[in-house]
């Protein structure tokens, strides 16, 4: 059903009053369901619009959008999508910032330990001594990322792993907030063999301390690229500092859609959410703003790749993990982060006068307020 926009609001005005634990009539759920598809199809109507203003717009076998430099486009990134998949390694529970985007917002301090000596892989502890079995009966990975907090809170630990897998012809890369990072660990990762390191530029508001270090992590490893939520800030901030940015040689951007869990969504309440195929919840701004940014990479020939890392990338990601995986057809991770739907947080968009449903219809009977037995 093509619910209008009214009518949209005045159910969610309810939903959202409901106590947690009540569920949902199917008639109700069809409603919900109805909403999401409404807002969606006019976020992706805003979209492909802006899409189209793009003249260099490539794609990675329709499995991404990108602009630029085609030989700078992130190894990691390709394996994410067309490999093997993402290969988390997980070590650093701790971070030095607390930025309002992260997933641990507020749980920072209570995030579990891995374990003295250990490194969680594919959901299992292994010590460094035991990579070499790990190695001898699993087939490779096409990559692998250290991820979870700060590496480099203790960088030191990481050199020896980071060594053994390079030994075994594996893509690794990296993610950092780069606050903490100095020449000689820099110049230590890239010895060791990391190929890729990302800087999560937003996370320090594009401080002139971490451009730096991504001119120096330039000279020494292979691969050095910025990966940060795109949100208004960072934008602003990027290109206050876009010369210094581009200056460092670094070869990518990666723009990831700014999605929001329990931790961190009530940070941006009062913004214009969507919901994209049911799964992760977003501002409406984000990946706007990433588009307008490529264009601007577009348009000014930026010698770098700048790719549109957005919700239906992570969909796309998550199909070919499960496919590698040799799961059912069609199986994939990718869900909603979320037990019960937020309903309030899409009020403001149900609101918002200026964002319009493309086609309206009058509600069937039988699903009209009043109409259904509460």
């Amino acid at each position: 059903m093509k619910i209008s926009k009214n009518d949209a609001l005045m159910w969610f005005e309810f939903f959202s009053q409901l106590p947690e634990d009540e569920e949902l009539s199917p008639k109700q759920e069809e409603i919900v369901y109805a909403t999401f598809a409404q807002i969606e199809a006019a976020v992706e109507n805003r979209n492909v619009a802006l899409m189209s203003k793009i003249k260099n717009l490539k794609t990675l076998e329709n499995r991404t959008y990108f602009v630029g430099n085609e030989n700078k486009f992130s190894n990691g990134c390709r394996s994410c999508l067309l490999g093997t998949g993402l290969g988390a390694v997980r070590k650093t529970n701790r971070c030095n910032l607390n930025c309002k985007f992260c997933y641990n917002y507020g749980h920072i301090d209570e995030m579990p330990p891995i374990g003295e000596d250990f490194w969680e892989i594919g959901g299992t502890k292994f010590y460094e001594k035991d990579i070499d079995l790990l190695l001898s009966i699993y087939k490779k990975p096409t990559g692998i990322a250290y991820v979870y907090l700060e590496p480099f809170m203790e960088i030191e630990k990481y050199f020896p792993i980071i060594k053994k897998f390079s030994d075994a012809k594996i893509h690794q890369h990296l993610y950092t907030n780069g606050t903490l990072a100095t020449e000689d660990t820099l110049k230590a990762l890239g010895k060791a063999g990391l190929n890729e390191i990302r800087f999560n530029l937003g996370a320090s508001d594009c401080s002139d301390k971490v451009i730096e270090n991504i001119g120096i992590a330039k000279e020494y490893i292979e691969r050095v690229g910025i990966e940060t939520p795109m949100t208004p800030e960072f934008f602003e901030n990027f290109f206050e500092k876009k010369q210094a940015i581009l200056d460092t040689k670094l070869d990518f951007i990666n723009c990831a859609e700014l999605h929001l869990n329990e931790n961190n969504i009530y940070n941006y309440y009062g913004e214009n959410m969507y919901i994209s195929r049911l799964g992760y919840i977003s501002p409406i701004w984000s990946r706007e703003l990433t588009l307008n940014f490529m264009k601007i990479a577009d348009e000014e020939n930026w010698n770098l790749a700048v790719h549109d890392c957005s919700n239906y990338t992570k969909f796309a990601r998550g199909l070919n993990l499960s496919s590698k995986e040799g799961k059912w057809f069609g199986a994939s991770s990718y869900a909603c982060e979320f037990t019960r739907i937020p309903y309030e947080v899409f009020l403001p968009i149900l609101r918002d006068e200026s964002f319009k449903f493309l086609i309206e219809e009058e509600l069937p009977y039988g699903y009209k307020i009043g109409e259904l037995m509460f």
